[in-house]
């Protein structure tokens, strides 16, 4: 189970193909959009108590909530991992991923969002060493002074009973709304008052 590192954890570093190297310190990821390509890395930790083998990625610009974006990427979306990437149990490693083809729509707005500094979501498909227990965990990359941090949204189990149903958590994402709508229609109104004042 994959989730970010805390912030006390150390920095690591990685090198893309390309010869650039980057580093990600704890609960941190790296967006970069550096001569046409994206390079992207986010620092985890595995939660669980097996080994996670990181084996496909999505990416998609904007917040990645439960409410917005209910369901996981679909699988033509997911791009394979071509480096081993093992996570230990109990311990910090790092993913990595790249979007080099100039004609990707997705490396156009991925890019784009590391330009203006909006947020950007990853779905990450990892099993255990043998290749099963799949799961998927959207983490959303979001601009920070110094950097990204990273946060944890959802997990998918794709061969086993999620520990929450889709419809309980789609009751529970209305039910912040409604409250946070509920919130907001109590606050005080701001600008000119009605008697001209």
């Amino acid at each position: 189970m994959l989730a970010p590192s805390r912030l006390k954890d150390p920095m690591q570093k990685i090198m893309f193909i390309e010869g650039n190297w980057v580093s990600a310190h704890g609960g941190h990821a790296v967006a970069q959009h550096i001569d046409g390509i994206v390079y992207l890395a986010i620092s985890v930790r595995n939660v669980g108590s097996g080994i996670a083998v990181c084996q496909a990625w999505a990416a998609a610009s904007g917040v990645g909530s439960s409410r917005t974006r209910p369901a996981h990427a679909a699988d033509e979306e997911f791009r394979g991992q071509s480096r081993d990437l093992y996570i230990p149990a109990g311990d910090i490693g790092m993913w990595q991923g790249a979007l080099r083809n100039p004609h990707d729509p997705v490396r156009g707005e991925i890019a784009e969002a590391i330009d203006q500094r909006r947020p950007i979501s990853i779905e990450l498909l990892y099993t255990d060493q043998v290749g099963r227990q799949g799961t998927i965990t959207r983490f959303g990359l979001n601009p920070v002074d110094d950097g990204w941090i990273v946060a944890m949204n959802r997990h998918w189990y794709l061969d086993r009973v999620a520990p929450r149903a889709d419809s309980e958590l789609r009751a529970a994402a209305e039910v912040v709304q409604r409250d946070r709508r509920a919130r907001q229609a109590e606050l005080p109104r701001t600008g000119p008052s009605r008697d001209g004042g």
